[in-house]
């Protein structure tokens, strides 16, 4: 059997973008998808914050702190996964880059050198306090606003998280 490499055998086409039909009008979708990612995007740098103390702390308690920091940053990678899959779920497109992270983010990123260990754990938990506020304005906007009872249901589940991170947190300061 011979083939024309010239023909192609069948035409392929773009695959179509196929949007949720889960009773959410597209424009409150694109609006949770804008918060879940400026959300993402403090996680990015909340994340890479925490790596950094992890990797710098020192002192008498070093071990104790460095494995407390791990499971930190350990718990945010798996928030940052299940975030960017929200904005799959909802058929938007999580953001991806560092200079995304940085332009959408409402968190400091912490570019100073040598960083005392009282003061990691209290910008950490100054970070985590700002998120949960953020959370819960986001929260209304999603159940009131938007209509979205799954997406507000889903933050209020992420807020109570680093509600409990920034009790750990404080907990170490007191």
């Amino acid at each position: 059997m011979t083939t024309d490499l010239n023909k192609p055998e069948t035409q392929t086409k773009e695959p179509k973008n196929i949007q949720p039909n889960i009773g959410l009008e597209k424009e409150s979708l694109n609006k949770a998808n804008e918060l879940l990612n400026a959300y993402l995007a403090d996680l990015h740098v909340l994340y890479i914050k925490t790596r950094k103390y992890h990797w710098n702390v020192a002192g008498p308690s070093f071990k104790e702190y460095h494995e407390f920091f791990e499971e930190q940053y350990k718990e945010l990678e798996e928030i940052i996964d299940q975030v960017a899959e929200r904005i799959r779920t909802l058929g938007g497109k999580p953001l991806s880059t560092m200079a995304d992270f940085i332009k959408e983010t409402s968190i400091e990123e912490d570019k100073s050198g040598e960083v005392k260990t009282r003061d990691m754990f209290d910008r950490l938990l100054a970070d985590h306090e700002q998120i949960t506020r953020e959370l819960r304005e986001d929260v209304d906007t999603c159940d009131e606003e938007l209509k979205d009872a799954g997406t507000a249901d889903f933050l209020t589940g992420m807020m109570e998280a680093h509600e409990k991170m920034a009790w750990m947190l404080r907990k170490y300061l007191s």
